[in-house]
């Protein structure tokens, strides 16, 4: 069959010549229309039930809301993990289901679930809420505008009219949010006294405003020949419509809102603040569509941009602090580069070797072509240009030329031995052809177990197995097709004449170091004789360093994922309990000052008020900085940076900061290293907390250190005694709605003013000097009168209620922190070493979570596929083969591969990861490649009756050179994406390492363990043949 596919690909020049020139057209088109983004598309199997229960605790909360729903939630199929966080008036359930499960369908099962539950939650109880957890709810793109000459509420009016709209048109862009800015607000200060004086309370007041404000359809009438509509229009115009809204009083006389109340349109109360570089600012958050790509999101966002600041002129300035398109960018372009200069480090050896620029062009063609052919399969799949399917083509660069290394060098031979071009083509293809193929059918097998892994792992790692396959399939038919075509046409009389050694030094040393190669393999069949005639030192040696390397093995340290260097740093502050506004804001102002004098940092991106800088969550004692640093190439690592910064606030007082370099694709949630303690009693639990916090401080190496079980806020609690209230004819209800309408006021109804709407609110105009004694006096209005809050009602300074967290249907703590300088596995058994001498109550355990159990897993599942593949690659050998035995010697090519990627890892000081993990799993496939070839070639020579030592030096020689420049073009290739010098490159630098140290060792051991194997195999065979054979001495003759 190879030998009709050659022989096809020599005899019809033009067909060959169009699908070359087919493919490149098709391919080169393709690459150009696929989008871009950091990592495959990922559909995360979480889903969340969110529910909101006004007024309950905590436990309250716990107890009435959260369990009830993990009961019901609980029997639905598939569940991995499921969690819950109970925290004031609101409750979240989140459920994590196994990878590959149906979320469509395990989201319909969750909302039949729930909505059978509903009956049994309380009735003040809102709605649940069921959605999918999605990593696209967490902005792309944050863009800032500020202004020398406009005020805070001139720059939220043109964020709010100008730029939200046009943002939000934007195909890709699912929303908009807008922080920092004042908001416009009517706000109605009712006088209590004058209210009291009345028979009124806020209450009332509040629905005589909604009762005044609407707008309603009424019907319709016939009028002359024509049908009206009659639509009654009673919104309020403006602020004077406002104060003449009529009030009934106790007596049921009449008057207006005015009278009793001061209505002023102003801005609502600053409850976050926005800073660029040390100056307010108006921010705005961009989220892209659940189904739209980052980069084409942040592009239209620029470009949008640009119009608009055109427009506005020179008095505001926009800014973007926030681009997620510009580390995908970097780190895809980053990625392309190492692959083209792995690309031609690799054509540079083949040139080495032949010294032929003709014969450099016919295998160098297979890297283009399959790159195409590659590129049109991933966009016909719906594959993104991401750094994982970008990093597998550079991983396999240098794979893709072997097979037409391997096949060119033997049609070279053939013609250098005199034959015709096309019958030396032809001749050349046919003989290794076998030995090509079963190279790429056991590569190929190696990746599929990937395909099957479960997890993040599986998930990430599938597209990479996918490129490589389809890669390697598309270097395989080239090596078959267009390296026989072109050889055949090429290798004419002319270019196989042998070009003598230039005049110039380093022509002279280039050619002086190409004769030394090809006498390599006289002095190789040297070293393969000494080698078969001291087997037993040899096989001791190696087995001597495998044992050492497995003994060194455990100075290797483990990790997750390698963390990538995106060059942002997060920053947290939280301020003492219960700090007002003004008060953090002026210990941001010193963090800030501090980050401005770091030159590795460029743009402070700061949000006060926010316990996310690219969030909108509130937390008043609570700031958040998100820096972006210099690029890569002029400053330090991002942790070191991040290290520094943690160094330089350490002396601000009063508040305690987290700092975090952030990683593009950090798998790991709420810190590397998390430990769970589970039991019943939150005393118990935080006091467990406390102990494991300062275990873990001590350990070196770790930083942020954070437990979930903290103190709470410092508030009031109000505690109304009912049979009290019900003898006045109130309820709790109606009292709870009193205190926070006089306290904090409250949204009753909205005011139209020049296409805009702004809040009405009510609140009592004694709230800016309200304190203790005011709470206690404030008036609430009975059926008998008038009475103070304290005739019905209890007061106690304390605690707020503290967050509950559950993990199927258990209470938990959660400590966890960063790593810095150290890898994760040597952390968690210094952190296990500790915990050890831990006393737990009965009841009470400690497990780890975080990356820690996710590394876990995903060795666990990868060592499968490891042992998988290993029994795949021994399957389609011994099929393409129909033996046992030379599958078996080859075989032998892996176990040295072991010292080699010890080594390697070692050497480099980077720790074992899953990146690594599927480095060995690729590493099996190319490391047999060799040896198929050497045991392929040796198999023709036993066939064609030569002597078995005799053929292992004759291989030897004739196969040392192929096997070199397949190894070292391989190596070559992958050294740009080991180095990892550019953005992003760190994903790929640890599974780069693997290879190349497991190919060199595996190189060596192909070349001098496998042939003593095989001869030791080959005389074990020929004495039990002897044994088993028949003796001719006892047969009669006839």
């Amino acid at each position: 069959m190879i030998r009709r596919i050659a022989q096809f690909a020599i005899n019809r020049p033009a067909t060959i010549i169009i699908l070359i020139a087919a493919l490149i057209i098709i391919g080169v088109m393709n690459v150009t229309q696929m989008p871009t983004d950091l990592l495959p598309e990922m559909d995360l199997p979480y889903a969340a039930v969110i529910t909101t229960y006004p007024g309950a605790g905590p436990e309250e909360v716990e107890e009435q809301v959260s369990k009830p729903i993990e009961n019901a939630v609980a029997t639905v199929s598939d569940i991995d993990t499921l969690m819950s966080q109970s925290s004031a008036n609101s409750s979240m359930v989140i459920i994590g289901f196994n990878y590959g499960t149906n979320m469509d369908s395990a989201m319909a099962d969750i909302r039949d679930k729930i909505s059978m539950a509903e009956s049994y939650l309380p009735d003040e109880v809102d709605k649940p809420m069921v959605m999918k957890i999605d990593p696209t709810i967490m902005p792309v793109m944050a863009v800032t505008i500020g202004s020398d000459q406009l005020s805070l509420a001139q720059l939220q009016t043109i964020a709010e009219d100008n730029i939200e709209p046009r943002l939000a048109r934007i195909s890709s862009v699912a929303s908009v949010t807008i922080l920092g800015g004042l908001e416009r607000e009517v706000r109605i200060a009712v006088d209590p006294v004058k209210a009291q004086n009345y028979g009124l309370s806020l209450n009332q007041i509040s629905s005589f405003l909604k009762s005044e404000n609407y707008n309603m359809s009424s019907g319709d009438i016939s009028y002359g020949e024509r049908k009206y509509f009659i639509r009654s229009l009673q919104e309020f115009e403006n602020v004077e419509d406002i104060g003449q809204v009529a009030l009934t009083t106790a007596t049921g006389s009449k008057i207006q809102l005015k009278e009793v109340a001061s209505i002023t349109e102003g801005y609502k109360e600053v409850e976050q603040l926005t800073r660029v570089n040390q100056k307010a600012a108006v921010s705005l958050l961009v989220q892209k569509a659940t189904d739209g790509n980052t980069v084409e999101a942040c592009s239209g966002v620029k470009a949008e941009m640009e119009k608009i600041q055109n427009e506005i002129g020179d008095k505001v300035k926009a800014e973007i602090v926030m681009d997620q398109s510009k580390f995908i960018n970097e780190s895809i372009n980053s990625t392309a580069r190492t692959l083209m200069e792995g690309a031609l480090l690799a054509v540079l050896i083949i040139f080495l070797f032949m010294r032929n620029l003709r014969s450099t062009v016919i295998v160098g063609m297979a890297i283009p072509l399959s790159l195409m052919a590659t590129f049109i399969v991933l966009f016909y799949n719906g594959s993104t240009l991401n750094s994982i399917t970008l990093g597998g083509l550079a991983l396999g660069i240098g794979r893709m030329i072997d097979d037409s290394i391997v096949v060119f060098e033997n049609i070279y031979r053939h013609r250098s031995l005199g034959l015709p071009a096309r019958e030396a083509a032809l001749k050349g293809t046919s003989e290794v052809g076998g030995a090509v193929l079963a190279s790429t059918l056991t590569l190929i097998a190696v990746f599929l177990p990937i395909g099957l892994t479960g997890g993040i792992s599986g998930v990430l790692f599938k597209p990479l197995a996918l490129t490589i396959c389809v890669a390697i399939a598309c270097s395989l038919l080239v090596s078959l097709t267009v390296v026989p075509f072109m050889s055949s046409r090429m290798l004419t009389d002319k270019a196989m004449e042998r070009q003598d050694a230039g005049r110039g030094f380093v022509s002279g040393q280039f050619h002086r170091l190409a004769d030394w190669l090809d006498g390599l393999g006289e002095k190789y069949k040297i070293w393969l004789a000494w080698t078969l005639g001291h087997r037993r030192l040899v096989m001791l040696s190696v087995v001597v360093l495998i044992v050492l390397a497995l003994g060194m093995s455990p100075l290797v340290g483990a990790e997750f994922m390698p963390k990538s260097d995106s060059g942002q740093i997060d920053i947290t502050l939280e301020a003492d309990k219960g700090s007002r506004l003004e008060d953090v804001d002026k210990l941001a102002a010193q963090v800030e000052t501090k980050l401005s004098k770091n030159p590795a940092v460029d743009i402070i991106y700061a949000s006060v008020g926010s316990s996310g800088a690219t969030a909108s969550m509130s937390g008043a004692n609570e700031a958040s900085f998100m820096v972006q640093l210099v690029p890569k190439s002029e400053r330090k690592g991002a942790e070191q940076v991040a290290e520094e910064i943690r160094q330089s606030l350490k002396d601000i007082s009063g508040a305690k900061t987290t700092v975090t370099a952030s990683s593009g694709i950090s798998m790991g949630s709420g810190g590397a290293v998390a430990l769970n303690i589970r039991g019943d009693d939150l005393d118990t639990l935080r006091t467990l907390s406390k102990q494991v916090v300062d275990i873990v401080e001590k350990v070196p190496g770790t930083r942020n250190v954070s437990s979930s079980l903290e103190d709470g806020n410092p508030e009031v609690q109000i505690r109304i005694d009912r049979q009290r209230a019900m003898a006045f004819g109130l309820t709790p209800a109606q009292v709870s709605s009193e205190i926070k309408m006089a306290v904090d006021g409250t949204t009753v109804s909205k005011y139209r003013s020049d296409g805009s709407e702004i809040d009405v609110t009510i609140t009592s105009n004694k709230k800016e000097s309200s304190d203790m004694d005011t709470l206690k006096q404030l008036t609430i209005l009975t059926a008998q009168g008038s009475i103070p809050l304290n005739e019905i009602a209890s007061f106690e300074l304390s605690t707020g209620p503290v967050q509950i967290d559950r993990e199927d249907q258990t209470r938990q703590g959660t400590i966890s922190c960063d790593l810095l300088n150290r890898d994760l596995n040597s952390v968690t058994k210094d952190i296990q070493a500790g915990i050890s001498a831990l006393k737990l109550p009965a009841g009470y355990s400690i497990d780890f979570g975080g990356e820690n159990e996710q590394m876990m897993e995903a060795f666990s599942s990868l060592l499968l596929a490891l042992i998988m593949a290993v029994l795949l690659v021994y399957v389609v050998m011994v099929v393409q083969y129909e033996s046992f035995r030379d599958p078996f010697v080859i075989m032998f090519a892996l176990p040295g591969a072991v010292i080699g990627i010890v080594l390697a890892l070692l050497v480099t000081q980077r720790a074992f990861s899953v990146n690594a993990f599927i480095g060995i799993i690729m590493l099996i496939g190319i490391a047999v490649a060799n040896a198929i070839v050497f045991v392929d070639y040796l198999k023709q020579r036993l066939e064609a009756g030569m002597e078995r030592t005799e053929a292992l030096l004759e291989t030897g020689r004739v196969r040392l050179r192929p096997i070199l420049m397949t190894a070292l073009a391989t190596i070559l290739a992958m050294i740009p994406l080991a180095i990892g010098l550019g953005e992003g490159s760190e994903t790929n630098a640890p599974l780069a390492t693997v290879v190349i140290g497991g190919l060199i060792a595996a190189t060596f051991v192909t070349l001098f363990l496998v042939p003593v194997v095989y001869s030791i195999l080959d005389d074990w065979g020929q004495k039990f043949k002897k044994k088993s054979a028949p003796n001719t001495e006892d047969i009669p003759l006839a």
